[in-house]
């Protein structure tokens, strides 16, 4: 069966009342979906069909799983073909697993839940080449408010999304075309699970936050991370102690994603006190990277911060030990207007944030040299 009739099949016969059976001509076309032999799936794809379990599922889908990146639904990232409240359209989705998060001593079912899915699916997004992901930001719309919390938590799980009418599908050809592009947004996001390590699920009272991993070697030497709590947490340095907020880890982590989908690997294991370094298959020379928050009316201060912390970080891990100088990089969560060229006669080349949802980057000319950033 092609795909564009699995679909439609689907959008036909499908009844979500009632419990599943095997006598079911709706249970059996989904549940039949993984022998099926002519769907255009990519290599290393497999595809199962849902119907639900003991009840008929409010939304049916059929999911796609890429054998490299993950195999489980409850957990972890997957291509799914969500169908809406009243099968007249359905959307391709990368998908966030819902299952595992939702469980009462995680997030829960609710509210929760819906905020942790749309913070977490974040830096997956950063991730996607912006060529690519730009046709896929139709969202995830099954009409979910009297459906229950697992479609709603679907909607929020969505990473990238393309939705279609039942009637007036694509060719089979053009869906073929736009599942090979699902699942390289996937292998894409996927990398973002390669760069971060997750803290154990928090409990439902705590935020969401992913880590970089650990900026020290282990133990109390200077610059390893000391958790504390969810306003924010102390770093141990040299001379004291200094408290920094989650708004820094998160600016870190989306650009971390986001140099990874230019083609960068992101570092910060066991480099000290550090923000980030850069490499490239293609270069010799690493990148530093200093972080810096913009608080209103002070672009000035942040720069000037910058600038400071990347020239002794420099000489203390690069000149001191006689390596190579690095390129010097700093990422603020604002624009710094007239400050860029003044990082520019510096050597320092100078990136941050557009909008919100999705985040865009902008930077300094040599940034855009880099790759980082799109070309003036």
């Amino acid at each position: 069966m092609a795909l564009r009739d699995l679909l439609q099949n689907v959008a036909r016969i499908y009844d979500p009342t009632g419990v599943t059976s095997t006598s079911r001509d709706d249970c059996a076309l989904l549940w039949g979906v993984a022998q099926l032999t002519d769907l255009p799936l990519p290599d290393g794809c497999s595809a199962l069909g849902f119907a639900g379990k003991g009840n008929m599922a409010r939304v049916p889908w059929i999911g796609v799983f890429h054998k490299d990146v993950n195999t489980d639904p409850q957990d972890g990232l997957y291509l799914a073909y969500l169908f809406d409240a009243d099968r007249k359209s359905v959307t391709l989705s990368l998908q966030q697993g819902v299952s595992e998060a939702s469980k009462p001593q995680h997030y829960g079912t609710g509210a929760k839940l819906r905020k942790y899915l749309k913070e977490r699916g974040t830096p997956y997004r950063l991730a996607l080449p912006p060529q690519l992901a730009r046709d896929w930001q139709d969202g995830v719309h099954l009409d979910s408010a009297d459906l229950g919390w697992r479609p709603r938590a679907y909607e929020h799980a969505d990473i990238a999304a393309r939705r279609y009418e039942l009637n007036n599908l694509p060719s089979d050809e053009e869906l073929a075309r736009h599942l090979a592009e699902a699942v390289e947004l996937l292998s894409h996001a996927a990398a973002v699970d390669r760069c971060f390590v997750d803290i154990e699920f928090p409990t439902a009272d705590e935020p969401p936050v992913s880590f970089l991993g650990a900026h020290g070697v282990e133990g109390n030497e200077p610059g390893a991370f000391q958790p504390g709590n969810s306003e924010g947490y102390w770093v141990t340095l040299e001379g004291g102690r200094k408290r920094r907020r989650r708004d820094h880890e998160r600016l870190l982590r989306e650009f971390a994603a986001h140099a990874a989908a230019c083609s960068y690997q992101a570092i910060n294991t066991s480099i000290g006190h550090r923000d980030l370094i850069l490499r490239t298959e293609n270069s010799s020379l690493e990148w530093l990277v200093e972080a810096k928050q913009v608080p209103e009316g002070g672009h000035r201060d942040a720069v000037r911060q910058a600038v400071a912390q990347l020239f002794e970080y420099r000489y203390a891990y690069y000149q001191q030990t006689e390596r190579q100088d690095p390129h010097l990089l700093a990422v603020f969560s604002a624009p710094i207007g007239v400050f860029g060229p003044y990082l520019e006669t510096l050597g320092i080349a100078a990136v941050w944030p557009t909008g919100d949802d999705p985040v865009a980057w902008d930077g300094t000319l040599t940034a855009a040299a880099w790759g980082l950033v799109p070309s003036a």
